[in-house]
């Protein structure tokens, strides 16, 4: 028997019972229509807010729907058991202090610290967190060994037919709020709970919506599976996109989306970081990288969402701040603003004020300088970081420095080199 035949799929009718059964714990989003996007794409650009969740991402609907069932059947007596690396454990730590069912959580080490202080708050004496290993994969199968061991029920963050329905209760509320055709829906991939549960309701309810899933470009999972038409497991990913780095989508998850997506494209770190700084200066929405990779990809679509009805799903805003410097850095190296150089200075007094005077240009700032004076030697290399205000400045830059015998290698295309300094 194929592995599709044995599997139990989301159904309409399930969703609308998940629905009801959430209805007094997570809130009715908003669907909101941003005006700055808009004019941007010349489309009608809608921003479902799940980001205003009581716990801030859209990842409490399947959790609540998924441990509420098992509370009403009497299978949470040894407690319940999750890996998350950090919103699918907020919607769990919520969920067992609403129903006050203890719960332990495994998280990786590198969980940024605010999500591990939310999941305490939002779980409190019922939520237990243990951190192990250093992707959302090693956390699962710890977690697994848990269940296991412990007799505690497992809460897949996104390979279950009850989280699946739970997420796809606000495919239900995008439909009521938007009485006018959609054309397209951009939804954020991590391990593809929430798209194959706007999937099964989109393909009972608005057939002609095209839906489009967005992945990090160092977690490309749900794409290379689709692409390679078998489940595939990456051999590593970027963990920078933390909410979507996932190693391999779920079974169901794939077999769901495979036939159910227009496309599934990637997106580039940098480019979900220029996302977060415009939607924070702009229009006062902060959110986390997985949430604003949706938008991200709009700039892709372009051309076709053109005139259309779009609708982008803003999943997360769990956002340490201590990451803003890192998110402002990415999106200066994308944008082609930011440059780093090995430069040779001559070893004698006022060779720097000569580089800042005859190789900077007027609008140049230094934001990196690393350089230690050696004695014994003619010239010393240093790691001179460079802010430009325009793209256009970078050639005349390095044209100077060249001419003046500064330059001595370019690091932004050592990728090595670069992640040690961003």
């Amino acid at each position: 028997m194929k592995m599709n035949e044995t599997m139990i799929f989301p159904t309409l009718e399930a969703v609308k019972e998940a629905q009801k059964s959430i209805e007094n714990v997570v809130n009715y989003t908003p669907l909101q229509y941003n005006a700055r996007l808009s004019e941007k794409f010349s489309a009608n650009i809608f921003l479902k807010r799940e980001d205003l969740q009581p716990v801030r991402s859209y990842k409490l609907r399947g959790a609540y729907n998924k441990i509420k069932n098992l509370f009403n059947e009497g299978k949470t007596s040894d407690g319940i058991v999750c890996a998350s690396a950090g919103n699918h454990a907020q919607g769990v730590a919520f969920s067992c202090k609403q129903l006050q069912i203890k719960g332990t959580i495994f998280m990786p080490v590198t969980t940024p610290k605010q999500k591990l202080e939310q999941v305490e708050m939002f779980g409190g004496n019922f939520a237990e967190i243990k951190l192990v290993g250093d992707t959302f994969d090693a956390s699962k199968n710890a977690a697994l060994e848990f269940a296991q061991t412990s007799g505690a029920a497992f809460i897949h963050p996104f390979d279950d037919v009850q989280i699946i329905e739970g997420q796809a209760t606000l495919a239900l509320e995008i439909l009521e709020q938007q009485k006018e055709n959609i054309d397209f829906v951009f939804i954020p991939i991590g391990g593809g709970g929430l798209a194959s549960g706007i999937s099964t309701v989109f393909k009972e309810l608005s057939k002609e919506t095209q839906l489009i899933g967005v992945e990090p470009k160092g977690a490309p999972s749900m794409k290379t599976s689709i692409d390679n038409n078998l489940n595939t497991e990456l051999q590593e990913v970027d963990g920078f996109v933390d909410g979507a780095a996932v190693k391999r989508v779920g079974d169901l998850t794939f077999e769901i989306c495979r036939n159910a997506l227009a496309d599934c494209i990637p997106v580039d770190e940098g480019k979900i970081c220029d996302t977060i700084l415009q939607l924070y200066n702009k229009d006062a929405i902060v959110l986390e990288p997985a949430g604003a990779l949706s938008i991200s990809a709009l700039e892709e679509y372009r051309t076709q969402i053109k005139g259309k009805n779009v609708v982008c799903i803003v999943s997360g805003s769990n956002n340490d701040i201590t990451r803003m410097e890192e998110i402002k850095e990415r999106a200066l190296l994308y944008n082609g603003l930011k440059h780093y150089f090995m430069v040779k200075f001559p070893q004698r007094p006022g060779s720097l004020k000569d580089f800042v005077l005859n190789v900077l240009g007027s609008n140049d700032d230094i934001t990196h300088f690393e350089y230690t004076k050696k004695n014994s030697r003619e010239t010393a290399l240093a790691i001179v970081g460079i802010e430009l205000s325009s793209i256009s400045d970078f050639n005349g830059l390095k044209q100077r420095m060249q001419n003046l015998g500064y330059f001595e290698s370019y690091l932004n295309d050592n990728p090595d080199v670069l992640n040690m300094l961003v």
